[in-house]
């Protein structure tokens, strides 16, 4: 359920936009540990705060990680994905070279996939329910 802290205004607008991304290494190579799964954390925590968006948990296996980021309506979500998957692709690559073999990933660290859902507030049905039982002018 959303909380007060998690509704917030705009200039023109008030919003509770949250998505669940996930991105998967360029063929799903295991080449995450701990240290890079914080340092990949810590990249993504600040682009985000670039495109005025929060970034409210993330996680990661060998080859993938997670992340929930609440983010404004004036942010195109496909430019943010590009950035976090771009910025911490370069960061990753030069600082981790003894753990990323550039040769088997083709050069590339991410994926060029990714998933996005959209989640938080009520369920769907739920809000279609709302609507369907507002009052039309007569």
């Amino acid at each position: 359920m959303a909380t007060n802290t998690d509704i917030r205004p705009g200039r023109h607008v008030i919003y509770n936009l949250h998505v669940h991304l996930v991105f998967v290494t360029k063929y799903r190579r295991e080449v995450f540990n701990d240290e890079m799964l914080t340092r990949c954390e810590e990249i993504m925590r600040s682009v985000c705060k670039d495109f005025e968006a929060d970034l409210i948990e993330f996680n990661g296996e060998e080859d993938h990680v997670h992340l929930l980021v609440h983010y404004p309506p004036k942010v195109a979500l496909s430019n943010l994905v590009n950035s976090l998957k771009g910025v911490s692709s370069r960061y990753l690559r030069a600082e981790f070279t003894g753990r990323i073999n550039r040769t088997t990933m083709h050069d590339r660290f991410w994926s060029g996939s990714y998933f996005a859902g959209s989640c938080g507030g009520a369920p769907l049905e739920i809000v279609k329910q709302y609507i369907e039982q507002q009052k039309r002018p007569s």
